[in-house]
């Protein structure tokens, strides 16, 4: 199953910053996989693990150094 956010959520991923456009689901033996546009305009399609919420003070999700991606 493939689901398009919207609006897309940013993400830090192993390669920098990006924006997440898509999810594909594969089921329950899989990783989600989320389709990353890059803040340098390559798109990545990442695993779970590797992706994770950017720090946003609104919410109070600020991140230490060591937690950063």
């Amino acid at each position: 199953m493939m689901i398009q956010i919207n609006p897309a959520v940013p993400v830090s991923t192993p390669n920098g910053k990006a924006l997440a456009h898509f999810l594909i689901d594969y089921g329950p033996e899989h990783h989600l996989l989320w389709v990353c546009f890059q803040d340098n305009g390559e798109i990545w399609t990442w695993p779970n693990p590797d992706v994770r919420a950017r720090e946003n003070p609104t919410f109070k999700r600020i991140f230490s150094e060591t937690q950063k991606h």
